[in-house]
């Protein structure tokens, strides 16, 4: 019997995406980092070239932008970079996450990405001086072979056994990197990490996310024992409650409540006195949603860097200005001579001829 050629009518065109990585990856991930791990994974699949530039100018990003989600996916285990003696981007190695699911060690796909030489992105030296500030307290990339030694460790089934028990499901194995990370980089004992576990769920936190948060700020206190950090909780209970007063609220903290006050704190950096201010504008302003309000005065504080009292000042009195210098560009156009600037009447002339017809 003679052969035959199968023909098909059109190609397919899609972009497969791993289950792995929408159970594991995206959830912590944000939107230029998911757009940016889409997007090279469409350019392999289509074995086409793009540059780091090219990604920025795509999705209206700095190249900055990419290459700090370039390194953020490195770091998570999903892609390896590979630089040239010059520090720059010269490929990029997408890892096949279907190992990764079963346990075994990723294999390294080499993708089509190749920087145009010219638009190539060297690292910024403030990222490279950042990574070695930080570099006693930065995650690894856990491999499967060093996440089943920890598993197989002494004492590590009770302490998985403690988590889970405080989480209320089965961890996933990047949960578990994670508390091999408290124990091999931050050094946390199991009682401490037993302690961080309950703190935070009991303020209604169960993400690994915040969790981690939480172990590096302690790490970065020095915290060492339940004791320390139960100190430590203490004092920032007591930041919680006097800022919760200023905007006259005396019940306990909502999860919520703390996670704006935390925000305002460790991630815009103010002083209690800043603090204090933006509650007193807010109580004068409104009765509901105070925490909102009052997130709004000091996000737009944050973005114009203010560090002290003084700078909200000098921000008022521009405010003032600003708002002076509208209201009389307003008036000019409303009373564009002399002879106008007196108020103007309207009438309504059949209502008139009606009650002089009626006398």
């Amino acid at each position: 019997m003679a052969g035959f050629t199968i023909y098909k009518d059109n190609n397919v065109d899609y972009t497969a995406v791993s289950n792995y990585f929408i159970d594991e990856y995206m959830k912590d991930a944000n939107d230029a980092q998911l757009k940016i791990y889409l997007y090279l994974l469409r350019m392999m699949n289509a074995q086409l070239a793009t540059s780091v530039s090219d990604i920025a100018d795509k999705f209206n990003h700095t190249e900055k932008d990419v290459t700090r989600a370039l390194k953020y996916w490195e770091k998570a285990g999903l892609l390896t970079l590979d630089f040239d003696k010059n520090k720059n981007l010269a490929g990029i190695h997408i890892h096949d996450l279907n190992n990764a699911a079963s346990g075994k060690e990723p294999a390294s796909v080499p993708s089509s990405f190749v920087p145009v030489p010219s638009v190539q992105a060297a690292l910024p030296a403030v990222e490279e001086a950042a990574a070695e500030n930080t570099v006693s307290f930065s995650k690894p990339v856990y491999s499967a072979e060093q996440l089943r030694e920890f598993k197989n460790r002494q004492n590590t089934s009770q302490l998985l056994f403690i988590a889970e028990s405080y989480i209320g499901k089965p961890l996933t194995p990047s949960e578990m990197k994670t508390i091999l990370y408290f124990t091999d980089v931050l050094h946390f004992s199991d009682d401490l990490i037993d302690y961080l576990l309950q703190y935070c769920v009991d303020r209604g936190k169960k993400d690994f996310k915040y969790i981690e948060k939480v172990a590096i700020s302690w790490a970065e206190q020095g915290i060492t024992t339940p004791k320390q950090a139960q100190k430590a909780s203490s004092r920032y209970d007591k930041n919680v409650y006097a800022i919760r007063n200023e905007l006259g609220k005396n019940s306990a903290p909502t999860p919520r409540e703390a996670e704006y006050i935390m925000r305002w704190i460790r991630e815009y950096g103010f002083s209690n006195d800043i603090i204090f201010e933006a509650c007193e504008r807010t109580v004068l302003a409104t009765d509901k949603n105070r925490f909102e309000y009052a997130e709004r005065i000091l996000q737009s504080w944050h973005e114009q860097n203010v560090h002290h009292k003084s700078d909200i000042c000098k921000i008022d009195e521009l405010y003032q200005q600003r708002r002076k210098s509208t209201s009389s560009t307003a008036a000019a156009r409303q009373y564009p001579n002399r002879f106008g600037q007196f108020a103007q009447n309207t009438y309504d002339f059949d209502a008139l001829e009606k009650e002089l017809l009626s006398n």
